[in-house]
């Protein structure tokens, strides 16, 4: 019974801040919006070429989260290449991120959050600057 892969993330939230992430996760970050099963719920599925690595969910009405559960998600990861272009379309869209340089592998890391505080992280191999 060994685990295969990583499948997803799911981002639950209210349908105006789905599509607000949506617009995020598209037009600053890069992803695609693909297609998605027909669900009863509303949702959007966002890809990395043929991959559906984020869900968004809308939460219903009547839907609460267990208030005893502790969030403990920081920050969803992205390999990407190009920093500078990325840097600039974070700069266009006036979001503050920080970078880090990756000990020993050379690997630079930009590091900001989604209009609903989940963290993002962008990385750039040395040779993918």
């Amino acid at each position: 019974m060994p685990v295969l892969g990583f499948a997803h993330y799911n981002f639950r939230a209210s349908r105006p801040m789905l599509d607000t992430l949506r617009d995020f996760y598209v037009e600053v970050v890069g992803l695609q919006l693909g297609p998605r099963p027909p669900f009863q719920s509303f949702g959007y599925w966002l890809y990395i070429g043929e991959r559906d690595v984020l869900h968004l969910s809308e939460v219903r009405p009547d839907e609460e989260r267990p208030a005893h559960v502790i969030n403990t998600f920081d920050h969803a990861a992205f390999v990407c290449s190009n920093l500078g272009a990325f840097e600039a379309r974070l700069d266009e869209f006036k979001i503050r991120y920080r970078r880090e340089l990756v000990p020993l592998t050379g690997q630079h890391q930009l590091f900001f959050l989604d209009p609903a505080g989940n963290g993002v992280e962008l990385n750039f191999a040395e040779q993918d600057l």
